[in-house]
């Protein structure tokens, strides 16, 4: 089923609707995205308790929902109708087309900068937050060629490579987008402030799915990395560990099928040890951008193909092993990462990348200390 595109802005209600469901718990991006493929936020708002019911909403979901007031989420309007901010819901026109194609894409984004950068042919650039000599300079070169070749870089505004690349990409002239673990209302991390103004005052944009006032934690930011895959063609690894969570991002890039590019390192080099696996499972090894833009333009043929076929998230199934985990994550008390991890015997990046997939589906919700599972699960 396609989404119909509304032709003018929402008002203020129907806006607040949209984050009304996107704070409402047990929610998540997928099943909130699957429930307005039957209806409008406008007519989820007017079904009756038994109608929710039906959907399989709780009765703590439903007296939520029917709680609803525009006057809650005020703050947050104010902020979108600060010039340069935008409140973008799912099913609105200058919603990232690839992004909205992807299964779990936030219900509603927020953006601070230029709007339309969003839709341009984007590569994702990643990698090491302590990078070495090396990894500096492929960042430098990549980003620079990719800029003149006139890629956005999408990245994560994380110290080391993520900071290289959105500064070579100004400092060349072109645009960049930083993808945020909190609300658009602090910069994280702090020494990053004047780069983010860069970006914006430059043509850039930062984004987030949080609302503006949230603080980073430590659980949004491989959350996130779902939004910087999803927005770019193709996702690129400079200096990865075995365990970095740029890892996670590469990973998120398969399975929204897009193409995912690694630069090789030396044998000795620790940080490189993630890249060489990702080569090893077919990523194609990259020298210069010349190594991306013969794949980028075979993938951009197909593109089209791809977003007439995978237009909205209806029917999604996810085959990752969901039953595995949930079996140890309890619903009556908070349950740490390294408990699910031991009692389920999967390493700890592999149960985080999990547990992020399983909160946009609304099964579980992420707490201080941890997890919970959801009534719904």
């Amino acid at each position: 089923m396609r989404w119909k595109i509304p032709e003018q802005s929402l008002s203020q209600n129907e806006l607040a609707l949209w984050l009304h469901l996107t704070n409402m718990p047990g929610i998540g991006p997928v099943k909130g995205a699957n429930l307005l493929q039957r209806y409008t936020v406008y007519e989820l708002s007017g079904c009756t308790g038994s109608q929710l019911t039906g959907l399989g909403w709780s009765e703590q979901q439903i007296r939520q929902w029917f709680a609803f007031s525009v006057e809650q989420y005020q703050p947050i309007l104010d902020w979108g109708s600060i010039s340069g901010h935008h409140i973008l819901p799912f099913d609105h026109p200058s919603y990232p087309s690839l992004l909205r194609n992807v299964a779990g894409a936030p219900l509603v984004l927020f953006i601070a900068g230029n709007i339309a950068v969003t839709d341009q042919v984007q590569l994702a650039v990643v990698g090491s937050r302590k990078p070495t000599q090396d990894g500096r300079d492929a960042a430098l070169q990549l980003s620079r060629e990719l800029v003149q070749h006139g890629f956005v870089i999408t990245s994560g505004l994380a110290s080391g490579i993520d900071a290289i690349s959105h500064q070579t990409a100004l400092q060349y002239d072109g645009q960049t987008i930083a993808v945020q673990g909190c609300g658009l209302a602090h910069i994280y991390p702090a020494k990053h402030r004047r780069l983010a103004r860069q970006i914006v005052d430059q043509g850039g944009a930062l984004i987030s799915e949080f609302f503006p006032e949230t603080l980073p934690r430590a659980e949004y930011f491989p959350r996130r990395n779902r939004i910087i895959s999803g927005l770019s063609v193709g996702t690129l690894v400079i200096e990865a560990a075995e365990k970095s969570g740029s890892l996670i991002t590469a990973r998120y890039a398969l399975e929204q099928n897009r193409e995912v590019f690694a630069v090789p390192g030396r044998a000795n080099n620790l940080n490189a040890r993630g890249c060489h696996r990702l080569i090893q499972q077919g990523a194609k090894l990259v020298c210069d951008a010349t190594d991306i833009i013969e794949e980028i333009g075979v993938f951009s043929r197909g593109m089209k193909h791809h977003e007439e076929t995978h237009s909205g998230v209806e029917g999604v199934v996810s085959d990752l092993p969901f039953s595995r985990l949930l079996d140890n994550v309890r619903s009556d008390e908070v349950t740490s990462i390294d408990v699910i991890a031991a009692t389920s015997g999967l390493p700890v990046q592999e149960v985080m990348t999990e547990l992020i997939t399983l909160e946009l589906e609304g099964l579980v919700l992420s707490v201080p200390g941890g997890y919970v599972r959801t009534r719904s699960a």
